[in-house]
């Protein structure tokens, strides 16, 4: 992983910030999250909030952050909605009927694209919008699977398999959208993280020349940070975990990994190579000939869990259970 000699608001101009697990896990802050955010921006590091959670519009999502102690305004939202409803209207034209199979946030995405949001396959509509929403109900999944049937574009708002709630992990949109693909046998059209639109739209909105995207998701922010050829922070305070992290393919690996977003304002360790493993602060991380990977040292679990990762992604194969126990994982 990358070193930061100095505190990462130092060295990038904008923070992308996931929201689900890493600024909130269902009604609550991540704790470390308002104090975080505000002492960043103090550094004069800007965010933009990057969701791919599509049943809020911008502006309740933005009214959410202020009540949790991040004062946000609407543009400073940017959504997965708001990438279905794009890529909808760069293909059809205004006024045609969109089936939305999802919650407000679709919805006004979509008006505000001039498209005419509807509930029923016998409107013909040119496509299929599914975005998570509690409300979601069989008759609208079977109104969506009849005009996907028909020749609807069929459109994800994001492929996220779970999403982080109080009680622990719940499906997320993901999950839902397979519905209407295993009766219909057609794959959606993916608008949120990992694809590129979501970042872009942050970006132009904060006019970062160096930006920095946050998550807590190796398939949706990372990946995503590295489709748009960005550095990328892993939070721990949401869905990844040390396993999930040390198994990681190559486009799924962040330069930094932290906590939580008070590692937005923290110098960060980097990793020096070994010819059997990986080195970072005060561990050493060895592949051995069986392909166990040994650790040894003392110090921050970070630095531990840094040199266990960078050593299990020199050697595919490598087994890191062991040396992740040792570190409480």
């Amino acid at each position: 992983m990358k070193p930061a000699d100095l505190p990462l608001n130092a060295l990038y101009d904008a923070a992308l910030l996931d929201l689900d697990g890493v600024v909130y896990i269902g009604d609550r802050a991540v704790p470390a999250a308002p104090e975080a955010i505000a002492k960043a921006r103090a550094a004069g590091m800007a965010a933009a909030f990057v969701t791919n959670n599509s049943s809020r519009t911008p502006s309740s999502i933005a009214e959410r952050l202020t009540a949790l102690g991040v004062p946000a305004a609407a543009s400073d939202v940017v959504t997965s909605a708001e990438a279905a409803a794009r890529l909808i209207a760069e293909r059809f034209p205004a006024g045609a009927p969109v089936l939305v199979a999802g919650d407000t946030g679709l919805r006004w995405a979509l008006i505000r694209r001039g498209m005419r949001p509807v509930t029923q396959a016998a409107e013909d509509p040119v496509a299929v919008v599914q975005g998570h929403s509690p409300r979601l109900g069989y008759d609208l999944v079977c109104q969506g699977a009849l005009a996907v049937g028909r020749g609807a574009l069929f459109v994800a708002s994001n492929a996220d398999a779970t999403a982080p709630m109080g009680p622990g992990m719940v499906p997320g949109n993901g999950s839902f959208s397979r519905v209407i693909a295993n009766a219909t046998g057609v794959e959606p059209v993916v608008a949120g993280k990992p694809m590129r639109p979501l970042h872009e739209e942050g970006v132009a909105r904060t006019g970062a020349e160096r930006p920095l995207v946050v998550g807590d998701r190796l398939d949706t922010d990372i990946e995503g940070a590295h489709a748009r050829g960005a550095a990328s922070l892993l939070v721990l305070s949401g869905v990844t975990g040390a396993r999930d992290l040390a198994a990681a393919p190559p486009e799924r690996r962040p330069d930094h990994i932290a906590w939580d977003l008070s590692g937005l304002n923290e110098a960060h360790t980097g990793t020096d190579p070994l010819p059997d493993g990986a080195a970072c602060a005060g561990w050493t991380a060895r592949i051995r000939p069986d392909g166990l990977v040994a650790l040894s040292g003392s110090g921050d679990r970070l630095d531990g869990l840094r040199a266990v990762c960078a050593a299990t992604w020199t050697a595919p194969g490598a087994d890191p259970r062991t040396a992740l126990d040792r570190l409480g994982w």
